[in-house]
């Protein structure tokens, strides 16, 4: 028997302890709500379509100066801590029960402006996404010690408003979009560039009279080598310290650097890549894109928004200025037209006339008479010709389509494609002296022997940029000659003979532009297998036919029948778009209606499918096999069931994860199909 005094033993170990702590304790004394606006509606990041909605969460007193609009919050959400917005504040709630606290303000700092809340509400039903995907692509992540500094105050600047406009002279229409931008209008416009115009500093200059109106930029470009160029072009004309760069590549600290400078309204011109379309800017302005037919536009991440589209709708939230501009023209700037929403700044054909001379190598009979292989042979002599006569001025360039030095093989008396011994993957030759080896496992095979016929000897059907400047510099042995593509891309090259052999996108910059250009390869081009197959490869021609000095000479070697090439020398980017849209409308294919892809395993695509309320006009492809064993199923509908498929889409979303079916992934008018 215990002491008196003493607790006696426990029969069940642990139970007194247990018995102790489930007994009701003494509620602490609560911390009083915020006296002011004690709800905060709170976006939480969480990635549940279901759940992609704002919140009501009951505002602590010592948290009531910092939980402001666009600070970032840590919330209790689903028994679990998660990072979160507050995107508003307010007196009173809908909701019955008690609200939970807010358990921390991460940082008082606004990051999220309200305008770009609302920005990615409509993003997220227009691409059948959520909130809370679209805001990680538009705020970057914190950098604290950063966040600690201020921002310098941009200097005062007198634009001189004369000297910006004249660089706009060869467009009859700019003068009066121009003239809006400086008077706090809001035009709209596609602009047809023409060849070998110095377009950064065109840019530069509209965004100059925008900044005199008292408003702010965005100014989106495809890459980092088109920032660089930009960026260029607004230090020339403002100087230092008037606008940011919004890059991926810049860096965790100088991008949150650059972001906070512009949310806190110390710079009002943003010059990036896709992400810099969701900068704060205070006081917006003008939106601009570049090249917008580029497929760098298109964001690879959920819920897959393209930067023209995001830019475009700001435009209409803000009430903002857009201009869409290029060399080539793409079917949804073509579409802008047609629909009256923009106006067409373009140059006159006589300024086209002088500007530029774009010939295909055997076109004419004459051409044959002198070369009866002009249309066989990949560089027939009017080629070297044209490559001649303008090294005597310049530098010269040819863009060719495929990369490396001999990416195919093939045998050379039969013509059978070389395989791999061992896995049967095709061969290739990365080098001048190296032997032949295959492009998957890697395997060396140096006595190959065709399978077909026992020939030892190899071809190569396509050759890439390398194995074309090892041709040309035997042709032109005094002439240096310089390759760009892959990983290793030449930014510029100066004003001296040379020949310049690049793959599309990687062309270097010439300081007074290219003598001549010669396009090789294009049947190549006009090859893919994808919807934007002739609008693509005739958006790289352009864009290598534009780095071209003026007065220069273009030479492209393929079929001259084919629709693309001939746009190409009469540079009508413009009639090509209006045929392209007119083909897509027939086929109900983009812009002309809506066009959406459900991929993953086929049980979940069935799936989706069941759920899908479908708009009236409906039609479903597929499901098809695709890569990695999933399937692919393809639903459109006219343009004026648009909205509601995506809405329709977005409930799938919901309901499958509310429901925790198997994942799909859903694109909504994806850049290839």
């Amino acid at each position: 028997m215990a002491d008196r005094g003493e607790s006696p033993p426990e029969t069940l170990p642990g139970l007194r302890e247990t018995v102790r702590a489930a007994r009701p304790k003494r509620a602490a004394k609560a911390e009083p709500l915020a006296a002011s606006d004690p709800v905060a509606r709170v976006l939480v990041d969480t990635p549940l379509a279901h759940l992609d909605r704002r919140f009501d969460y009951a505002v602590p007193a010592s948290l009531s100066d910092d939980a402001v609009p666009g600070a970032r919050v840590k919330v209790r959400f689903a028994g679990k801590a998660l990072n979160g917005f507050v995107v508003a504040r307010a007196a009173d709630t809908q909701h019955t029960g008690t609200l939970t606290r807010l358990q921390r303000v991460v940082s008082p700092e606004p990051v999220l402006r309200p305008v770009i809340a609302e920005l990615a509400g409509v993003l997220a039903e227009r691409y059948a996404g959520t909130r809370s995907d679209v805001l990680r692509l538009a705020v970057p992540p914190r950098h604290a010690t950063t966040e600690k500094q201020p921002s310098a105050a941009e200097e005062p600047l007198d634009v001189d408003q004369s000297s910006a406009r004249a660089v706009w002279s060869a467009y009859p229409a700019a003068e009066a979009f121009l003239g809006h931008l400086s008077r706090e209008g809001a035009p709209h416009a596609v602009w047809s560039a023409l060849p070998g115009e110095d377009w950064p500093r065109l840019l530069a200059s509209a965004a100059a009279l925008t900044l005199a109106g008292g408003r702010g930029s965005v100014l989106v470009v495809p890459d980092r080598r088109d920032v660089a160029r930009l960026d260029t072009a607004l230090t020339d004309l403002l100087g230092a310290g008037h606008h940011v760069l919004l890059t991926a590549g810049a860096g965790p600290a100088r991008r949150y650097r650059e972001f906070l400078a512009v949310a806190r309204g110390a710079r009002r011109i943003v010059v990036g890549t896709r992400a810099a379309a969701f900068a704060p800017v205070h006081d917006l302005g003008l939106v601009a894109i570049w090249d917008d037919g580029d497929d760098l536009h298109a964001e690879p991440r959920a819920p897959y928004p393209h930067a023209r589209e995001v830019l475009l709708s700001r435009a209409h939230l803000e009430g903002s200025a857009a201009l869409v501009g290029g060399f080539a023209r793409s079917v949804e700037a073509e579409q802008l037209l047609a629909s009256g929403w923009a106006h067409e700044i373009a140059p006159p054909r006589d300024a086209l006339r002088h500007a530029i001379t774009v010939s295909i190598a055997g076109a004419t009979d004459f051409e044959l008479d002198r070369d009866p292989l002009a249309r066989a042979t990949r560089m027939p002599k009017q080629v070297y010709d044209a490559v001649a006569a303008g090294l005597e001025r310049g530098p010269v360039l040819l863009q060719t389509p495929r990369g490396g030095y001999a990416a195919t093989l093939a045998c050379e008396r039969c013509r059978t494609p070389a395989r791999c011994a061992v896995c049967t993957g095709p061969l290739a030759v990365s080098g001048p002296a190296l032997p032949p080896a295959c492009r998957w496992c890697g395997t060396v095979d140096e006595a190959w022997a065709c399978a077909a016929c026992g020939h030892r000897g190899l071809r190569a059907p396509v050759v890439g940029e390398r194995r074309t400047a090892e041709e040309l510099g035997r042709a032109f042995p005094s002439t240096p000659v310089v390759a760009s593509g892959g990983d290793h891309v030449v930014e510029t090259v100066p004003a001296k003979p040379a020949i310049v052999v690049a793959t599309p996108g990687a062309e270097p910059v010439a300081a007074d532009g290219y003598r001549t250009v010669v396009l090789l390869d294009t049947w190549l081009a006009l090859a893919r297998p994808d919807l934007r197959t002739d609008e693509e490869a005739l958006r790289r021609w352009l864009g290598a036919a534009g780095l071209a000095a003026p007065g220069a000479s273009v030479v492209a070697v393929g079929d001259p029948a084919h629709p693309a090439l001939q746009a190409l020398v009469r540079w009508d980017p413009a009639g090509f778009a209006r045929r392209e849209a007119a083909a897509r409308s027939e086929a109900h294919l983009p812009p002309a209606g809506r066009l959406a892809t459900i991929t993953g395993e086929l049980g979940a695509v069935d799936d989706a499918l069941t759920l899908l309320d479908r708009p009236p006009g409906t039609e479903v492809l597929g499901p098809v096999e695709v890569d990695g064993g999933e399937s692919r199923l393809v639903v459109r509908v006219p343009r004026a069931q648009a909205s509601a498929l995506s809405r329709a889409l977005g409930e799938v979303q919901r309901v499958r994860s509310a429901r925790k079916l198997d994942a799909v992934r859903i694109q909504v008018d994806p850049v290839t199909l």
